[in-house]
């Protein structure tokens, strides 16, 4: 948040300087009501020790004193300094009384006159109680000390100890708690909680947190002594003085941009047991409902949506719904982030949603021509129908150009060939064509046989393994035998005896009509050619 202020003084962009000022203003009004629900909700501090907490919380977010103390004690002669009253002051209001003391004695140093009076404000200082962490002095002790040091604030006011100077005069009234010398200093107070922090500091330090609020709301109007309105911040805070959790909460929802806040701090809550009895009536907590609505806010934008995952993870009811849902209306601009929605998908078991991302991947890749990419990506869908049509273009492409693409893959099926039978029939044509490169031509021709009796060969592809059969049908060696060469032969005339009958064709048609006559022609002579070897060969063997 430093950084961001320090950029937002240095932009040179008057617009990017107001939208950085702005984001500052934001984060320091969640981080100023996050740090006071802790001391409230969280700490739950008694009375004596609350205010401690109360001094530190504004001590944190009131921080000017800081820079404004390096100015006076840096200048050559402090005491003279414009400002050196402005932070003796400060540093009374904010109850940093020991360095308040040591801002005197400069004073005391350069100014002999006022140093009487400025050692009796010294051991007023000094001298007042206050609760330490580490005193085990009961709170009736210290309201009794409290009260006779304030009784003798009040007789050196009184005697007019210090009308001589009135900027110790002024230091001595806000130190009785007077309303009125408070406001005065409106200006360095900045804000209505630091002056309510202030007040209790000077006249209740025992506070009651259940007397917060009545002190909360009484100096809120007198702070702004009706010249304007509360602001959204101030409604929320004096809802935390309330000890109204919800009430912080829906204003919160209402007063701040995104539900990154109330989300966080609902979950803070929720785990420290603070919320237990506030369910919704659609079936969800509180914490539950708000994390849900940032999460899906977060699926909203283009590089966060990774993280709504994990707020979804946490919400036990609805959030698996809830992912799902969403889940299914990321953009897959690009495999990369596909990859990343898969992974997510399978490391929670959503199996419909694996296999939606797994088609529209495989669609795409076909449309692209990347057959293999498409297979792989249908195997992976388990989705038999679309492996199926991957498997008749990987074929139709063979049928074209003589040779297969995305060899490894075909190669490496394994057990995924069996997603169905045209991809089977694919794996086993790719091992017959392997079998035959490897020469082995028994192993080869039985395997191009049993793919045609077995009808797993679609029967638009049985001319192509029937010509796959033709140099088997004539190698030197005998490889079909007789009763193979017999189903080869009936299954060319069951291609042939089934086809349709054309009408007037053109000549493209024609010429293809006369290959596929010649292509026919010669395997019936092949096969006969086989048969005659293949029973010479086999009777052979029996006469011997």
């Amino acid at each position: 948040m430093e950084e961001m202020h320090q950029v937002a003084i240095a932009a040179k962009d008057p617009a990017s300087g107001r939208q950085f000022s702005s984001q500052v203003s934001i984060l320091s009004a969640m981080e100023l009501i996050w740090n006071l629900c802790e001391i409230l909700f969280i700490e739950v501090a008694p009375a004596g020790h609350l205010l401690l907490h109360l001094l530190d919380w504004v001590r944190l977010h009131v921080c000017e004193v800081d820079s404004l103390s390096a100015d006076v004690l840096g200048s050559e002669n402090p005491s003279n300094h414009d400002s050196f009253w402005n932070l003796v002051t400060i540093l009374v209001l904010q109850g940093r009384l020991d360095e308040a003391r040591q801002m005197l004695s400069k004073e005391a140093d350069a100014s002999p006159a006022s140093a009487g009076v400025c050692r009796i404000m010294g051991d007023l200082m000094r001298t007042m109680p206050i609760l330490s962490p580490g005193n085990t002095q009961t709170l009736t002790e210290l309201e009794l000390k409290w009260q006779h040091w304030h009784e003798e604030c009040e007789r050196y006011l009184q005697d007019s100890t210090f009308a001589t100077n009135p900027h110790l005069e002024s230091l001595l009234k806000i130190m009785l708690g007077d309303e009125a010398a408070l406001l005065e200093q409106k200006e360095l107070l900045s804000n209505w909680y630091h002056f309510l922090v202030t007040r209790l500091l000077y006249s209740n330090p025992t506070v009651k947190p259940t007397d917060l609020h009545y002190y909360a709301q009484s100096s809120l109007d007198l702070f702004l002594g009706g010249e304007s309105s509360p602001e959204p911040l101030d409604n929320i805070l004096l809802a935390a003085f309330e000890f109204d959790i919800h009430q912080v909460i829906k204003e919160c929802s209402i007063a701040l941009s995104n539900w990154w806040f109330v989300a966080h701090l609902t979950d803070l809550l929720d785990h420290c047991k603070l919320l237990q009895s506030h369910n919704l009536y659609f079936g969800s907590n509180m914490r539950e409902f708000l994390l849900l609505e940032y999460a899906s806010g977060l699926f909203a934008h283009p590089s966060l949506w990774q993280l709504g995952v994990d707020y979804f993870d946490y919400c036990p009811k609805l959030g698996r719904v809830s992912l799902e849902l969403h889940i299914e209306r990321i953009p897959l601009n690009t495999e990369q982030k596909a990859l990343k929605v898969l992974r997510i998908c399978e490391q929670r078991q959503m199996t419909e949603q694996v296999r939606s991302i797994c088609k529209i991947l495989a669609m795409k890749a076909v449309r692209n021509n990347r057959l293999g990419s498409a297979l792989s990506w249908s195997i992976r869908a388990k989705d038999a129908a679309f492996a199926t049509l991957v498997s008749d273009r990987f074929l139709r492409d063979y049928c074209e150009r003589g040779c297969f693409s995305d060899l490894d893959l075909i190669d490496n099926l394994g057990p995924a060939m069996m997603l169905s039978d045209r991809l089977t029939f694919l794996g086993k044509y790719r091992e017959f064509h392997r079998m035959y490169g490897e020469k082995r031509f028994a192993d080869a021709a039985s395997l191009l046989l049993s793919l045609m009796t077995s009808r797993i060969a679609p029967r638009s592809f049985w001319m192509t393994l029937l010509t796959d059969a033709l140099p088997l049908l004539e190698q030197k060696q005998v490889i079909f035998s007789a009763e193979q060469t017999y189903e080869l032969m009936q299954c060319l005339e069951d291609l042939t005896s089934r086809r349709p009958v054309r009408g007037e064709s053109d000549i493209q048609q024609l010429q293809d009509e006369d290959i596929e006559t010649t292509k026919v022609e010669m395997l019936r002579l092949a096969l006969a050619r086989n048969l005659a070897r293949a029973i010479i060969r086999e009777g052979s063997l029996e006469g011997s």
